[in-house]
């Protein structure tokens, strides 16, 4: 297995397309009921070829990532050889937090108020795992999907 197995909320969510991956491997309702009671290793092979399956294409659509903390935030862009970073990460003082999900305006007068300060920072380095793994592991380390890169494109508009 090179990932993970898929936990069982996970899998639910799934159904559909693990009834058609069975399908495609002439398993059938009746097979795999029967592998669950009378032959469970078998049954969990396959649970673990499909949950492999399915990081392999969650994976290979990724562009961009990000990760919050209360006083970070690092966005990613997944290039073929390389990881980009665009971080944002605020100095000083402060009470704010970027986890709580405010505005830009909110942040910015909250930051401003308590004389703190915000560093942008970048970074690039090369896969050393491959961009799959990598981008696995960041994800199980908490790390989010970003769908547009939008963050890591305003952060990028900043460096000027």
């Amino acid at each position: 297995m090179k990932y993970r197995r898929l936990r069982q909320d996970e899998l639910e969510s799934l159904e559909k397309e693990f009834v058609r991956f069975l399908a495609s491997n002439q398993v059938t309702a009746d097979d795999w009921n029967k592998l669950k009671a009378e032959e469970l290793e078998k049954a969990e092979k396959l649970i673990d070829i499909f949950s492999d399956i399915v990081f392999e294409k969650v994976l290979s659509d990724v562009e961009y990532m990000e990760y919050q903390t209360p006083k970070d935030i690092k966005t990613f862009h997944f290039e073929e050889d390389r990881i980009l970073l665009n971080g944002l990460l605020i100095e000083g003082n402060t009470s704010f937090d970027f986890t709580q999900g405010q505005s830009p305006q909110q942040m910015l007068q909250q930051i401003q108020l308590s004389g703190a300060q915000l560093k942008l920072y970048t970074a690039e380095k090369p896969y050393s795992r491959g961009r799959d793994m990598e981008i696995f592991e960041m994800m199980e380390n908490g790390a989010l999907i970003s769908k547009d890169g939008s963050l890591f494109k305003t952060l990028e508009g900043l460096k000027g």
